[in-house]
């Protein structure tokens, strides 16, 4: 596998530029759309969060074979006329890599950026104890390949889960997709009853949001 670098970056409008003329509302989000056009270093998929999580109302959701292209296209995002507007709420960083934990990925695992997109993403920041890297390496599987069964159950759920060691708080980077919450919030629930859970140290802040094209994003924004 291709190592790649995967970004989460969410952002807070700020509430004076609601108050703005519509027409320059409508200036600013134009040259943010301008910096989201696709791209050769850079996959972005855009996706809404308006009224849904306080302090925040965009999610940009990035992979890049490096750190710098992430870093660029972040850049531009915020020096462009809406970006001036907005403040970093949450950005989570990870790095997609081969599990230790799964020989064979099947399409379920590691594949959020490939096909069509789902209608929802849910991304949080993940970390384990001590004690769980302290276990040996057959306990470890034993507890992931349970937590795997459950996931399995759940096939319209797909998942991403990308190493953080190194670059940013959190152990891993976790990603949802799905086109039903419902099931998903099932998965979650039963999840928690696994001896994995066990080993969870932090599992939030988790931000649910939904894919929009990002002229419509604008239009629910009054832009």
């Amino acid at each position: 596998m291709t190592t790649q670098f995967v970004h989460a970056l969410a952002l807070g409008i700020d509430p004076a530029w609601r108050r703005l003329p519509a027409e320059e509302r409508c200036r600013t989000a134009e040259e943010m759309a301008a910096e989201l056009q696709p791209g050769t270093a850079v996959t972005t998929y855009t996706y809404s969060m308006i009224g849904l999580q306080a302090g925040t109302d965009l999610l940009f959701w990035s992979l890049a074979a490096t750190l710098e292209a992430l870093e660029e296209r972040a850049a531009a995002l915020l020096r462009s006329g809406l970006g001036g507007w907005t403040a970093v709420s949450e950005s989570f960083l990870g790095i997609i890599q081969g599990s230790q934990y799964v020989k064979k990925p099947t399409p379920q695992e590691q594949s959020l950026f490939s096909g069509e997109r789902a209608r929802y993403l849910v991304v949080y920041p993940f970390t384990k104890s001590s004690d769980w890297y302290l276990l040996g390496k057959e306990a470890r599987q034993g507890v992931m390949n349970e937590h795997m069964r459950v996931g399995h159950d759940y096939p319209q759920v797909r998942q991403l889960l990308a190493n953080s060691f190194g670059v940013d708080d959190q152990d891993f980077l976790v990603a949802y997709e799905t086109d039903d919450l419902v099931a998903f919030g099932e998965l979650v629930r039963a999840l928690r009853g696994t001896e994995s859970r066990r080993s969870t140290v932090r599992d939030t802040p988790i931000l649910a949001a939904v894919h929009r094209p990002f002229q419509e994003i604008c239009a629910l924004l009054g832009a």
